[in-house]
């Protein structure tokens, strides 16, 4: 698992195992922020048991799946309140980080914390192409 730093408190990652979920407990890693829908691969391991490996670790567990399409402002503001009221660390993960740095970045834009203008350079310094949120932003807000 890749896991990308976003701010002090909120991380991104590609899909995790069972196992990776649960050590991100030793990390202190308090919640944990699933994006993607069941089923869209066979290999992930599906929102149930990431539940269970997250929870019986001892962290929080929220299922949000989203896919480009299906993005929501609802949606954005459920993650960024999620992550808000986490007492420590959070991470959010999808297939490869992209849908779960696209509702972080789309809340700070419509919350007025980040420029439109910034959107691409704020994801290429991480790695990942925002142009999807640009996309998002010119047809919803």
């Amino acid at each position: 698992m890749k896991i990308t730093p976003v701010t002090d408190k909120l991380s991104v990652a590609d899909q995790p195992s069972e196992a990776e979920i649960a050590a991100l407990s030793e990390r202190g890693v308090r919640l944990v922020i699933n994006n993607r829908p069941d089923g869209e691969e066979a290999s992930q391991p599906g929102s149930a048991a990431e539940r269970r490996a997250a929870e019986g670790a001892g962290m929080a567990y929220l299922d949000l799946p989203v896919t480009g399409p299906t993005i929501t402002r609802e949606a954005a503001q459920r993650f960024h309140e999620a992550v808000e009221a986490s007492p420590g660390p959070v991470l959010a993960h999808c297939r490869g980080g992209t849908r779960s740095l696209t509702l972080w970045v789309i809340g700070e834009v419509l919350a007025g914390r980040m420029r439109r203008e910034d959107v691409r350079a704020f994801g290429a310094e991480r790695g990942f192409d925002l142009s999807g949120v640009v996309a998002w932003l010119d047809a919803n807000a």
